[in-house]
């Protein structure tokens, strides 16, 4: 993936209709058919202490994880992205998808504070490298800077 290529896409998604339902629908869309080896890839947001699920691509999922759990709500909770090369091994792996092997978490923020993870599962075991975990960081930064969280 074009890291650089698709930063500047997802600015232009974003620059079309910063509102989070449809920019993050377009972005789920952008990365699932720019990564390859993915099976799952959207958002979750922050919603009344927990994490409901938000627009995506990929199978049917876990509707709600509590922060703390899972990937999802570990990376939440420590405010941290999680690459995750082998998810069997991770305590407390929450399988929304059998199929899902590894996995990568990262945390987004709007007035300093986590509130919506971006995630990332592949069927491929260790499918995310410190290149993509660089390159999805930067994607995670242009979200975060043009999401417009609070319009209905």
């Amino acid at each position: 993936m074009d890291y650089a290529l698709h930063c500047g896409q997802a600015e232009e998604i974003i620059a079309a209709d910063p509102w989070y339902v449809a920019a993050l629908s377009n972005l789920s869309a952008l990365v699932m058919d720019s990564l390859p080896d993915l099976n799952w890839a959207g958002f979750y947001l922050l919603r009344e202490g927990r994490l409901v699920v938000g627009p995506f691509q990929g199978k049917p999922a876990c509707v709600h994880i509590p922060v703390g759990k899972g990937v999802c709500g570990a990376s939440l909770e420590r405010d941290e992205a999680l690459n995750v090369p082998d998810v069997h091994r991770f305590p407390g792996h929450i399988a929304c998808d059998s199929a899902s092997r590894s996995e990568m978490v990262i945390p987004l923020h709007a007035g300093g504070r986590a509130m919506a993870v971006m995630d990332l599962d592949s069927p491929k075991p260790g499918r995310f490298s410190e290149a993509d975990a660089a390159g999805l960081r930067r994607l995670a930064e242009v979200i975060e800077k043009g999401i417009a969280w609070e319009r209905a």
